[in-house]
């Protein structure tokens, strides 16, 4: 997926005002998950996902920390500077559209290394 596409649908699907608040909040998101998920996964997905919003992938970091959904909307939101439940917002707007970037064998690995609720925020509510 193309760059302006990506930011087309997340700012579809978020209802923002400009590609700027999409891209920003693409890039608050993408960084949070990445301090969720294993650096070979943050590097997988990265791979799909367009420049320059791969590269919220791409962190200078240890093992990935373990955190619930709260707290990764608590991030999101502490990134954006946004309420928690806009930040549920942001994180379904990126997400989902994340899921429409990659394939999905590897939507579903990254998944299995995320706690159940995760799913949600991918357009994935039935993964069990």
């Amino acid at each position: 997926m193309q760059l302006e596409e990506f930011l087309t649908q997340v700012r579809d699907r978020g209802e923002y005002r400009s590609r700027e608040e999409a891209e920003h909040v693409c890039e608050a998101v993408l960084w949070v998950l990445a301090t969720r998920i294993a650096a070979e996964e943050a590097e997988e997905l990265a791979a799909r996902l367009p420049e320059p919003l791969d590269e919220a992938l791409h962190l200078d970091r240890g093992r990935p920390e373990p955190f619930d959904c709260d707290e990764f909307l608590r991030r999101v939101s502490v990134q954006t500077g946004a309420r928690p439940r806009t930040a549920e917002w942001d994180a379904d707007a990126v997400l989902s559209t994340v899921a429409d970037a990659v394939p999905d064998r590897q939507l579903d690995h990254l998944l299995t290394q995320l706690p159940a609720r995760y799913a949600e925020f991918f357009g994935r509510p039935d993964r069990s």
